[in-house]
């Protein structure tokens, strides 16, 4: 299988063994063996639930950090709108923006305004569209992943346009390379994610070779400093900053993207598991009468990221006031949206693969074989899912003795229930 990044890591001498993480991972992608945490990579599909669950903090998010852009010339900030909502309700858009240059990024991008060029480049799709309904949104990285091992024959319902980070990021970098003479290797684009999946969305953008964006900092790790900086600010200057508008500030909230869309039936869910049951639903040839769906890893969106630092609630009455206050003014001409879109400039013509889970073994006979073996172990077992063995269930763990990657004696029930026969023998 392919070398494949993944957004999180377990720092091994962090790790106390405590099974949290095994317990919260939807794909049972985690095992506690030894005392420690490990991922099977290629179960694990970028959710971060992991991460947002282990009392030690111990897996750690894979994001960027300030010194890898030390190699640039010129450095581009550009914020998920989710950072708008971390903030009191009195920091608008633009002073986040002002402030991000004062802490020392030559530039930083709004890229809500991209938001919702994208929403009106999906309209402009689901009106030329005619084929099997719903379309499902691609900008959710986990969620891709999660069509890709679990829900293949989806793939094709991934709408085909480009994200608003890297439209954003196409459009900034080509302005300054104009604008300052420089070379596309000497300008950094930095995107400061509320979750680590973007980062995966950056390794292994859907459809293109590369992606626009050099790299993520995590919104916790900038949060701090950018509040010092913002503090700092004097109030008159920041009323004169020009304010940032647009429907597109709605798509960090659940239902946002969706909302920004004119017309047409439309979904939003929040939260993997009601994702999954969506994705199912959608599988066997329901919600036809559908037109888009927006399924998001987090139950609130993206301003409920787990790189985020304000409650998420909290978060998204920041975001629908701002969308309350200054949405209604377009900050985007529809025409000459209509125009690009008409021109190619959002779409994405490359296919998204699928990436199931490893299979238990590549000769098929083998792998039946082995299944039967599985299921054999797995009757043995004493089936209340404990997870002591380090496995999350029993069929886990049937499966992890079956491919050597355990051993029946470490079911702690089975082991009990044979010492207490052996001493029952004895008397």
């Amino acid at each position: 299988m392919e070398q494949y990044f993944h957004s999180v890591r377990i720092a091994q001498e962090s790790c106390a063994g405590r099974m949290a993480c095994m317990r919260a991972c939807p794909t049972q992608a985690i095992r506690v063996r030894n005392g420690k945490a490990t991922i099977l990579e290629d179960r694990c599909i970028d959710c971060g639930e992991c991460a947002r669950v282990c009392p030690r903090n111990a897996i750690l998010p894979q994001t960027s950090s300030f010194t890898d852009f030390s190699r640039f010339k010129y450095t581009i900030a550009l914020p998920s709108p989710a950072l708008y909502g971390q903030f009191s309700k009195d920091i608008l858009p633009g002073t986040i923006l002002a402030g991000l240059r004062k802490i020392g990024f030559d530039e930083a991008c709004d890229v809500a305004a991209a938001s919702e060029a994208a929403s009106i480049a999906i309209e402009h799709y689901l009106n030329d569209y005619r084929g099997p309904l719903p379309l499902l949104s691609p900008f959710c990285p986990t969620i891709v992943r999660l069509i890709q091992a679990r829900y293949p024959n989806l793939i094709d319902l991934l709408i085909p346009i480009d994200s608003p980070m890297e439209i954003a990021a196409r459009e900034i970098r080509y302005k300054k390379m104009e604008e300052l003479g420089l070379k596309r290797d000497e300008i950094g684009v930095i995107y400061l994610t509320p979750c680590p999946p973007k980062m995966v969305a950056i390794k292994h953008p859907p459809r293109k070779r590369i992606s626009h964006i050099d790299g993520a900092i995590a919104i916790s790790d900038i949060y701090r400093p950018l509040l010092s900086a913002l503090a700092d600010m004097n109030a008159e200057a920041a009323e004169r900053l020009e304010p940032v508008r647009g429907l597109g500030l709605g798509w960090p909230v659940l239902g946002g993207q969706a909302s920004s869309l004119r017309s047409g039936s439309y979904l939003a869910v929040g939260g993997l598991g009601h994702a999954e049951n969506i994705l199912g639903e959608i599988e066997n040839g329901k919600l036809g009468d559908i037109q888009y769906v927006d399924c998001e890893a987090c139950s609130q969106g993206c301003c409920g990221g787990s790189l985020t630092v304000e409650n998420p609630y909290v978060a998204r009455n920041k975001i629908l006031s701002l969308v309350a206050r200054f949405g209604s003014t377009p900050s985007q001409s529809r025409e000459k949206i209509r125009d690009l879109y008409a021109s190619g400039y959002f779409s994405l013509p490359g296919k998204i693969p699928s990436r199931p889970f490893a299979p238990l073994d590549k000769d098929v006979g083998k792998a039946i074989e082995k299944r039967k073996r599985i299921q054999a172990t797995h009757e043995s077992l004493p089936l209340i899912d404990c997870g002591a063995c380090g496995a999350p269930t029993c069929l886990n763990f049937a499966e992890d003795v079956v491919l050597e990657r355990a051993a029946l004696e470490e079911c702690v029930v089975l082991t009990a229930r044979a010492a207490a026969g052996a001493k029952e023998h004895l008397a």
